[in-house]
């Protein structure tokens, strides 16, 4: 595998950081990598743990800034190595990561690697099992490890955002509900319970249920309350004796996990509900003076961010995050991932210049 080459534009970097397979799991190489491509910068503290890879300024500034990207993707479909095509008279780099979210990693790498002397100091963050099971996270993995590296007055994930900043993130709650029955012979149903007929109101209820936009410190979060899965019965010719409704709820970052499944509970109070999976919200953090430059750099007006994201890690350390970086989302994790050349290049431009104080 070649060495990266760093002071290439972060249109290659970007290409050449797709093209080495990291799908969760598989982060090693590209660790190794970026770890050797990191070596010659002096400026920099550089800490590996597994496959996370730290680097460090510390030239006394009086604020620092946490800026991470994550390493992994979801499998590959097809769609390395990656290419560049035009569409509608436009450039862009086709292929798996490049909108989720190496783009945004390779304008990082850059400028972790060029910018010597900026006006905060900076710890750079890129980690590894994203994509998985929260308990694998390296982002959380090392929190936990290495606590002290978390210390910053203010956080910026390179998710893709289209080149616009999304502040905060809607929490994300998914439960079972359960229903029970009788058993019995389908010929003879008159003498059984139907458990999965009496998923029916709950079902309704979904259908007709109207979510929320809720605006949390200026940005407008829309709420989502959804059936994602159902089952329930166990044979064609046996009337089921317990069937299971899965529910996902993405709720504003203005409710708890707690309140959010208690409003879930209020809406389904005669099933017994089971959490299976809950995650934080984050509050959008923009009135810190360090977060509103960041966005006038920009020249966006932020934006909510409606899916679960790493901004929330950093909330709850008490530190101010947004989202940030080149791609549509809705692009991330298709089998034609691609993001647009130019908006790699502007996302740089806009980061350099406000990391250097140019902006």
């Amino acid at each position: 595998m070649p060495a990266l080459d760093l002071t290439a534009d972060s249109v290659s970097i970007a290409q050449a950081i797709c093209d080495v397979p990291s799908v969760s799991g598989d982060e090693t190489r590209l660790a190794d990598l970026i770890v050797e491509a990191l070596a010659g910068a002096t400026h920099l503290d550089v800490i590996r743990d597994g496959d996370t890879v730290v680097a460090r300024t510390n030239l006394g500034r009086d604020r620092r800034v946490v800026i991470a990207g994550h390493l992994d993707t979801v499998p590959i479909n097809g769609n390395l190595p990656t290419r560049i095509e035009t569409l509608d008279g436009q450039p862009y780099l086709w292929g798996r990561g490049t909108v989720d979210m190496k783009s945004g990693v390779a304008v990082q790498l850059k400028l972790a690697v060029e910018l010597t002397e900026p006006i905060v100091d900076i710890t750079w963050m890129w980690y590894d099992h994203e994509e998985v099971s929260a308990e694998l996270n390296g982002l959380g993995r090392l929190a936990r490890r290495r606590p002290d590296l978390f210390t910053g007055d203010f956080a910026i994930l390179g998710e893709p955002s289209n080149g616009h900043v999304e502040g905060g993130c809607n929490g994300n709650l998914r439960v079972e509900l359960r229903a029970y029955g009788l058993r019995a012979h389908s010929a003879r149903s008159w003498v059984g319970e139907n458990a999965v007929h009496k998923l029916a109101p709950a079902l309704e209820r979904l259908a007709a249920y109207e979510a929320p936009t809720v605006e949390v410190e200026g940005l407008a979060y829309r709420e989502g309350l959804n059936a994602v899965g159902i089952s329930g019965g166990i044979a064609g010719n046996v009337i089921p004796d317990e069937a299971m409704l899965h529910v996902n709820y993405r709720f504003a970052p203005n409710r708890t996990v707690a309140q959010a499944i208690e409003h879930v509970r209020g809406i389904f109070p005669e099933y017994e509900l089971t959490v299976v999976d809950e995650a934080e919200g984050a509050r959008p953090g923009l009135d810190d003076p360090l977060a509103q430059h960041f966005v006038r750099a920009v020249g966006a007006e932020a934006r909510p961010k409606y899916g679960w994201t790493d901004v929330a890690r950093f909330s709850a350390l008490g530190i101010p995050a947004v989202n940030f970086g080149p791609g549509d989302p809705l692009k991330a994790h298709a089998d034609d991932e691609r993001v647009a050349c130019d908006q790699i290049l502007s996302c740089e431009r806009a980061l350099r210049a406000w990391l250097t104080g140019a902006a």
